[in-house]
């Protein structure tokens, strides 16, 4: 049992030693919810393994989702009756897994779920992201009821974009949990 209120969730692969889910878990101490398949990840065994593990958890949680993990978030939401232990969700870079060539690589993820988040969230994401247009990510945000914010020029906002231990989002995260009285 974690008992870090702040859980990472990656995208397909997990997140490598560069990326700032890694560094923030161990800058932090916030907790990975790890997979059994990061290679072929499936929506039904990746949404059971994240209720179970909140069914676990002794207090609600923070989710902070990076691409697949941000269309996890949505699927496990809409199914879930137990979306009452999240407080909120930080959702970094989605990938567009209606996208063709992303259907392919992932089967099984489209279509994303569009419907609203019963919890108050952000979603950032940069304006040249390989695997998602920016246009897409805020119909995204808009569909989710989350706040959108534009990253700038980051590519997928992983390890390979060199954020390091990307604070600008951590920033981000606090300000989410000050806005609904979390911190």
């Amino acid at each position: 049992m974690t008992t870090s209120s702040i859980w990472l969730l990656p995208g397909w692969q997990n997140s490598d030693a560069p990326h700032w889910q890694s560094r923030w878990e161990a800058m932090h101490g916030d907790h990975r919810v790890e997979q059994h398949d990061w290679m072929c990840p499936l929506r039904g065994d990746w949404q059971v393994r994240l209720e179970e593990e909140l069914l676990a958890a002794p207090a609600p949680v923070t989710l902070v989702a990076h691409s697949l993990g941000c269309i996890l978030v949505a699927a496990w939401a809409s199914h879930s009756r137990n979306t009452a232990r999240v407080r909120a969700a930080l959702l970094v870079a989605p990938g567009d897994l209606e996208r063709d060539d992303l259907r392919q690589m992932i089967p099984g993820w489209a279509p994303i779920v569009r419907q609203p988040l019963p919890f108050p969230s952000i979603l950032i994401a940069a304006n040249d992201d390989p695997y998602c247009a920016q246009d897409r990510s805020r119909q995204m945000a808009a569909d989710w009821g989350a706040r959108f914010v534009d990253a700038g020029p980051g590519g997928h906002l992983n390890g390979e974009s060199g954020l390091g231990d990307w604070p600008e989002g951590r920033k981000l995260l606090n300000e989410l949990l000050e806005k609904e009285g979390m911190k």
